[in-house]
């Protein structure tokens, strides 16, 4: 099944080479054994997983009324199912979850301490009704939604202010049913924001994984104002020509990783943001602290790994590693314009193979969507301290397109160890530097004077752990055998997890704050 669809969302581009289209069912079948090994393991009627944090109480979808016909709608089941649970925040926490079936949802949201897990065989179906996904205010950092003049249709699965949450399964799936969406944009229909699928706001230890994704309306997963973040082991699928289907977007985050994620996009695979001109000026949350590893990208019309072009809030300390790409626009692609101000700084890249791409290298000084008139075309970005190191590319057009802005030059590039083959077709001109500087070194093709070959050095990379990196899950367990309601959840084995990150010794993952801001009305 994974192949099949992924195949045919490919079919639609006939620009996929014979050899890409190869390689690429070399990924996938890879990618689905993989998928196969993360089914987690189920011993008689009991199923273990990794998680931050076991629960004491369990549920099943079913045990509010839920039907899995995929036609009966399961907003107020899944309302009323968090709002029951919550009772035992302060409890051990509690996890539901939801069985094999098709079970079609509007936007609810979590609670705190709290799982929801969707079984192999399970398809939370988003509802194409508009109706049940409420409106709500702009992001502040934003200051209008971005596909029109009004506000935000309310995530699929949200929350606010939350603590201790995790999203995940035996590769269940989620689906947003984004065509109903994708056509209202491209008709300009649409008043207010499509939904995300995904969208945890202001809160902390966060934990999405071992889940399919499919066709969401916009950006599938959009963590914003919050910090320790896991997500891991997650297929993201959706048409390659489908409208701001941007894969993951931490969003004015801290403390992230995204690793052992397979991405096809319409948009950006990853995209770091922290917020749009002079709201994200003000508002002033960057993301920083992040890694992104093992990411396999494929996107013809956009970056696997852009930065921005909402950065307003900065952007720093970033790390990608083991990043794998084909049949897609560019690399690492940072994008900003006047207006924007704020940085994008201290970023380091060791380790991408790219098959069949349009550029390597990609910056953007001249973006040019604002929110509204009012911003600042003085508010200038500054760029650098940017780090690309052991980067190998074939079957590409042109090596580096890098334009900075006049005045406002982005500097601190460094380029090492890079191969990069060309197309059958390659652009006349390989390099073009316009406003900005760096060094380089053992790069082919031979790059531009703007990046001066300093002989043999290498590009910086941190050795030091990052934060998150320090977080040790531990193994939960629910029975299928279900005995009515409030079951317990096993507890296999407890790992503490050690994150010395602040000078409290603070551990992010058992952070005893009990946020409420998102459970359903």
């Amino acid at each position: 099944m994974f192949i099949t669809k992924t195949t045919m969302r490919l079919d639609q581009r006939s620009a996929i080479s014979t050899n890409s289209i190869t390689t690429l069912l070399i990924f996938v079948s890879i990618t689905a054994s993989t998928v196969n090994c993360r089914r987690h393991v189920s011993d008689g009627s009991d199923v273990t997983y990794a998680a931050i944090n076991c629960r004491k109480h369990t549920a099943f979808l079913t045990d509010f009324g839920g039907v899995g016909d995929g036609k009966t709608s399961n907003t107020a089941v899944f309302r009323s199912a968090v709002q029951n649970l919550s009772q035992f925040e302060n409890d051990g926490g509690s996890q539901l979850i939801v069985p094999p079936g098709k079970w079609l949802t509007g936007s609810f949201n979590l609670t705190s301490h709290f799982t929801l897990f969707i079984q192999f065989g399970a398809v939370v179906l988003a509802s194409q009704d508009e109706g049940e996904y409420p409106l709500i205010e702009p992001l502040p950092s934003y200051g209008a939604g971005r596909d029109g003049p009004g506000g935000r249709f309310s995530s699929l699965i949200g929350g606010s202010h939350l603590t201790d949450v995790v999203i995940t399964g035996d590769n269940g799936t989620i689906d947003g049913q984004g065509s109903i969406w994708w056509d209202k944009f491209h008709q300009k229909k649409l008043k207010n924001t499509r939904p995300y699928l995904i969208e945890p706001m202001y809160s902390t230890q966060i934990q999405i994984s071992n889940l399919t994704l499919v066709d969401s309306p916009s950006w599938f997963v959009h963590p914003v104002y919050s910090s320790d973040i896991i997500i891991q082991d997650l297929t993201i699928l959706a048409p390659v020509d489908s409208p701001n289907t941007d894969g993951i977007d931490p969003d004015s985050c801290k403390n992230v990783k995204i690793q052992d994620v397979f991405i096809v996009s319409g948009d950006d695979c990853i995209a770091v943001k922290s917020g749009w001109d002079e709201y994200g000026i003000k508002f002033g949350m960057p993301t920083e602290q992040a890694i992104i590893r093992r990411l396999t990208c494929i996107s013809p019309d956009s970056a696997v790994i852009a930065l921005g072009s909402e950065m307003s809030g900065g952007i720093k300390n970033i790390r990608a590693e083991d990043i794998t790409a084909i049949n897609s626009e560019s690399g690492v692609r940072i994008k900003t314009g006047p207006g924007r101000g704020a940085y994008v700084t201290d970023i380091f890249v060791d380790k991408m193979t790219l098959h069949t791409m349009k550029y390597v290298f990609w910056t953007t000084g001249a973006y040019g969507q604002h929110p509204d008139p009012g911003y600042d075309p003085k508010a200038l970005p500054k760029i650098d301290r940017i780090n690309y190191r052991n980067v190998v590319a074939d079957d590409v057009q042109m090596a580096g397109n890098m334009g900075g802005i006049e005045g406002d030059p982005f500097t601190g590039f460094c380029l090492s160890n890079v191969t990069i083959g060309l197309s059958d077709k390659p652009k006349k001109v390989q390099w073009n530097c316009t406003d900005v500087s760096g060094v380089s070194s053992n790069v082919t093709p031979e790059p531009c004077d703007a990046l001066v070959d300093k002989g043999t050095i290498e590009c910086e990379y941190p050795s030091d752990p990052v934060p998150i990196d320090t977080v040790q899950m531990q193994t939960c367990s629910f029975s299928t055998q279900k005995d009515g309601f409030r079951l317990h959840a096993r507890k296999l084995s407890r790992l503490d997890a050690v994150l010395d990150y602040d000078d409290a010794g603070a551990n992010p993952m058992h952070d005893p704050r009990r946020g409420r801001g998102g459970r359903n009305p």
